[in-house]
């Protein structure tokens, strides 16, 4: 099974070679701001039709995760994860035609995670059950 999405404007275009059994909130600072809802693939799943020149990226804290958003209208569309860097979150309201509305919903602890600093915790908690 596979799905085309895009962002807003249709400038970023992108195929999800997988069928979205699960999807993910975060209670990091930034995916509260973009109210992000996402669903996990491999990066041997997520294909960019179209649009490399129109995306760009975000990073903060440690730098790992690549967040990608279309430069023309601002929609996130995926990230390269920090704690699965081999993985995309993809930003599910971005697939064309696809009910999300049946998919279990997990929390990721993402407001925790370790920051730069002394005071650095040795272990990410996980995903946790949504509220």
């Amino acid at each position: 099974m596979s799905y085309t999405g895009s962002c807003h404007c249709g400038a970023v275009r992108f195929r999800l070679h997988a069928e979205p059994d699960a999807l993910t909130t975060c209670d990091c600072s930034l995916c509260v701001k973009k109210n992000a809802l996402m669903t996990r693939v491999h990066e041997s799943q997520l294909e960019l039709l179209s649009g490399i020149e129109a995306l760009s990226e975000y990073r903060w804290n440690t730098g790992i995760a690549r967040h990608f958003f279309c430069k023309h209208c601002g929609i996130y569309t995926f990230h390269r994860k920090r704690a699965m860097p081999d993985h995309y979150g993809v930003n599910i309201h971005c697939l064309d035609d696809f009910d999300y509305r049946h998919l279990p919903v997990c929390a990721a602890e993402g407001a925790n995670m370790s920051l730069h600093g002394d005071s650095l915790r040795d272990v990410w908690p996980g995903p946790r059950e949504a509220s």
